[in-house]
């Protein structure tokens, strides 16, 4: 068919219906009502790749649990930057959800957020020292006051008694609990977010379109082509800013926009899979997020957990992700994704991030031969007294973790979020998985920073950050008054533990 040009004049462009679009657009419509943006997704409903709750590794990253944002150094000491970094960026996002509760922007937060415990499980004395040690390193700073740790087996049966039930008291265990933990449904809370921005002026978005091409035109802004993928008939649309938050699918976009910011990078991508629990009886004895210690090689989003949550009203119950390998860069992808994303600006470093990453690349093709029997002995570590009949295989979401270009070792692998911004500010790509959605409001806030640098500073647009972050230019760890008071306020409007 031929192309028909939009005659559209859009300040924004968002690519990819995710919690970072939904987020990063109902902020910046918040900030300048009078926005033109348009949204365009590749599949028929918003939040249906990583942002969906059964895709989703892990809802509610707050570093309280998440033992890999706490590494320990080989003399054993234990950084707490990350998790400090995580724990603040999560208070963040509360705020932001509370006022969208607040200005009914989001219906009842019953919808998306509930409160549940946090815990870290570990067994063994090398670990249980390791554990008390992140316990003592958190524990001082006020993010992580709540934190309590205990080696007792009847405390922690309390905390855990399905992880506890069968085991022996003379073994050596040990677990931190913080009640204040909660569980977020991020596939929920973007369609409230798409729902609203949808009914303002000025908002349109696309489904079923998808973007094929990207180009900087000489006056600085953007030619996006889009293919309607139901009828074929292709477009183009102008634009002055465009946002890539497409998961996996971002490297191929940041790749045909050709920037100069965006050589040299590229991607490895993690399939993953759940073992999901089919009797209610065995839902109903966990109520508690429990993480574990990750195997050596494995990747972060693959930390051990089982895991209590709430999706689409109804409690589940979770135990994984079992990793895989899959050249797919999303879950509705396509399996020529890895092999076309390689070009000659990140074939070194893709290389060079594969040789030092024999390990990963080793567990993954153990994770890939696991039989049945083994999914079922790895979930026995943490319920002994599973049972095959009472758990199904379900497929989770598709990671693609950031390769970039390192002057000194060619190439690393890096297992987080990296936004990548163009010097003039009129393209943002954001890759990278964990802790990602949990995350989401700080890492636009961010972005809104250095793409919208004059208006960012404006005395409107700062007053206006301020209501919906009322902890804006602070940090809560540093202001442990003010943390509690937010954290107090939080908790009443999000209807959580306090």
């Amino acid at each position: 068919m031929p192309d028909t040009t939009i005659p559209t004049d859009s300040d924004v462009i968002l690519i990819g219906a995710g919690i970072m679009s939904a987020t990063l657009g109902l902020i910046l419509k918040e900030l300048q009502p009078d926005l033109k943006i348009e949204i365009y997704e590749r599949l028929d409903i918003a939040a249906a790749e990583s942002s969906d709750a059964w895709n989703n590794a892990g809802t509610g990253h707050s570093a309280f649990c998440e033992l890999n944002y706490t590494p320990e150094a080989q003399d054993g000491s234990i950084s707490p930057n990350k998790a400090i970094s995580i724990a603040e960026s999560f208070e963040v996002s509360r705020q932001f959800w509370s006022y969208l509760v607040q200005e009914n922007i989001v219906s009842s937060p019953e919808n998306f957020i509930k409160s549940i415990p946090h815990v870290s499980f570990v067994w063994g004395e090398k670990n249980v020292d390791f554990l008390k040690k992140r316990f003592d390193t958190l524990q001082a700073n006020p993010l992580f006051k709540d934190m309590v740790f205990s080696s007792d087996f009847s405390k922690l049966k309390e905390w855990m008694p399905l992880v506890m039930e069968g085991r022996e008291n003379s073994e050596k265990f040990a677990a931190t609990s913080v009640s204040i933990g909660t569980d977020v449904n991020f596939g929920e809370l973007t369609r409230e977010i798409f729902g609203y921005l949808t009914k303002l002026d000025g908002v349109t978005i696309h489904f079923h379109h998808e973007v094929r091409k990207l180009k900087q035109l000489d006056d600085k802004t953007w030619r996006v082509k889009v293919t309607d993928l139901a009828t074929g008939q292709k477009s183009k649309a102008y634009t002055k800013f465009v946002f890539i938050g497409a998961g996996g699918g971002s490297l191929p976009l940041l790749e045909k926009a050709n920037v100069q910011e965006g050589k040299g990078y590229g991607g490895f991508p993690v399939s993953g899979q759940w073992l999901k629990c089919v009797n209610p009886e065995v839902i109903a004895k966990h109520q508690a997020k429990v993480y574990g210690k990750a195997s050596v090689g494995a990747p972060p989003m693959s930390v051990p957990h089982i895991d209590s949550r709430m999706i689409d009203g109804e409690r589940a119950l979770l135990f994984g992700p079992f990793a895989g390998f899959s050249t797919r860069f999303l879950k509705n992808g396509s399996y020529s994704d890895l092999p076309l994303s390689i070009k000659t600006d990140n074939i070194i470093p893709m290389i060079a991030a594969g040789i030092k990453n024999i390990p990963l690349t080793k567990y993954l093709i153990e994770q890939v031969r696991l039989s049945p029997k083994d999914r079922i002995n790895a979930l026995k570590e943490y319920v002994p007294g599973a049972k095959s009949k009472d758990w199904v295989l379900e497929r989770a979401g598709q990671r693609v973790q950031v390769i970039k270009k390192d002057e000194k070792e060619g190439g690393i692998l890096e297992f987080g979020t990296e936004m990548i911004t163009t010097e003039d500010g009129s393209l943002s790509v954001l890759l990278g998985a964990s802790p990602g959605a949990s995350t989401a409001v700080s890492i636009m806030v961010e972005l809104i920073a250095k793409c919208f640098k004059d208006q960012f500073e404006t005395p409107e647009w700062q007053e206006k950050l301020k209501k919906m972050i009322p902890s804006f230019g602070h940090k809560l760890n540093d202001n442990p008054d003010l943390l509690f008071e937010i954290r107090k306020e939080t908790s009443s409007v999000l209807k959580l533990n306090n």
